[in-house]
C-alpha cells in the first residue's frame, strides 16, 4: 500500500451536516469511492442509500447514534443501532450521555456503552464512542477511556464536530480534536482501543500530526484537500471527482 492509500484508509468521510441534501450525500459517497477512504459516516436515514451508492467499492458505511448531543435513552440508542445495522452500517459512532458523564454517573455510562456495543456486535458492526471533549475535563476523558477499554469498544472518538460551547458573552467556540486530548486518550485507553480524531483535521499536516500521536482514524470533510496534498507530496494515485466539500465535522 502506497503512502496516499495508507492515509486514505485513515479517513471516515463525514456526511453529517444538517443542510446536506440527498444529492450532496450521493456526491460525498462518490468522493469516498474515488479516493478509497476507510468509510463514509453518513446521516442515519441515508444508510441504505449509501450502501447502494457504494456497492462494489472498498468503502465501508458508518453512521451516528444519539447524534449530536447523546441525550437519547439507552433503549433508543439500542434501537437506532439495530436499525442502522439492518440497513447495512458496519461502523457505529455513538455519542455518550454527556450529562451523565459530567454527573459522574459511571454505572449508567458503562451500562449504556456496553448495551450499544452489544447491539452493534450483534448486527455485525464495530463501535466508536464519541466523548465530546469540549464539554469535559481531563478526569472525565480519562474515566471514559478506562470504561471503554474495560467494555471492549473498538474506538474512542474526540468529538461530534457540533459540540459548541457557549461563552458568557453568548458566543460559541469549538476546539474539536486537540493534541492534548488525543495524547490523553492514547495514554489511558487500552492498546487494542483505537483513537478517532474529529474536528479540526483539515490539511495533510493536520492528519500527519494526529497520526504521530497514535490516531488511526479521522473524521473529515476536507478529504479531497488532504489527499490531493498527499498525492503532491508523496506521489501515488488520486481521485478526479470535482465536487465541493460541504462543511461538517
Amino acid at each position: 500500500m502506497d503512502k496516499v492509500s495508507e492515509l486514505a484508509k485513515m479517513i471516515d468521510h463525514s456526511l453529517l451536516h444538517p443542510t446536506m441534501t440527498d444529492e450532496q450525500l450521493q456526491k460525498g459517497c462518490d468522493i469516498a469511492r474515488q479516493y478509497h477512504v476507510a468509510s463514509v459516516c453518513i446521516k442515519p436515514y441515508a444508510v441504505k442509500k449509501a450502501v447502494a451508492w457504494l456497492k462494489g467499492s472498498d468503502v465501508l458505511v458508518g453512521t451516528v447514534i444519539g447524534f449530536p448531543h447523546g441525550n437519547s435513552t439507552i433503549e433508543i440508542k439500542i434501537a437506532e443501532t439495530g436499525i442502522a445495522c439492518e440497513e447495512g452500517a458496519v461502523e457505529i459512532d455513538m455519542v455518550v450521555n454527556i450529562g451523565k458523564v459530567l454527573s459522574e454517573k459511571w454505572d449508567y455510562v458503562q451500562q449504556e456503552i456496553a448495551a450499544v456495543l452489544e447491539a452493534a456486535h450483534t448486527g455485525g458492526a464495530i463501535l466508536k464512542v464519541i466523548f465530546e471533549n469540549d464539554f469535559l475535563q481531563d478526569k472525565h476523558i480519562i474515566k471514559l477511556c478506562q470504561i471503554c477499554s474495560a467494555v471492549g469498544v473498538e474506538f474512542v472518538k474526540t468529538s461530534t464536530g457540533y459540540g459548541f460551547v457557549k461563552g458568557e458573552d453568548g458566543k460559541y467556540s469549538y476546539q474539536g480534536a486537540t493534541h492534548h486530548h488525543l495524547k490523553l486518550m492514547r495514554e489511558f485507553s487500552a492498546p487494542k482501543v483505537q483513537i478517532k480524531a474529529a474536528g479540526g483535521v483539515r490539511t495533510l499536516d493536520d492528519l500527519l500530526a494526529v497520526k504521530a500521536l497514535g490516531v488511526t482514524r479521522v473524521g473529515a470533510t476536507a478529504t479531497i484537500t488532504i489527499l490531493e496534498e498527499a498525492r503532491k507530496r508523496f506521489g501515488g494515485s488520486s481521485g478526479t471527482v470535482a465536487v465541493d466539500e460541504t462543511p461538517g465535522h
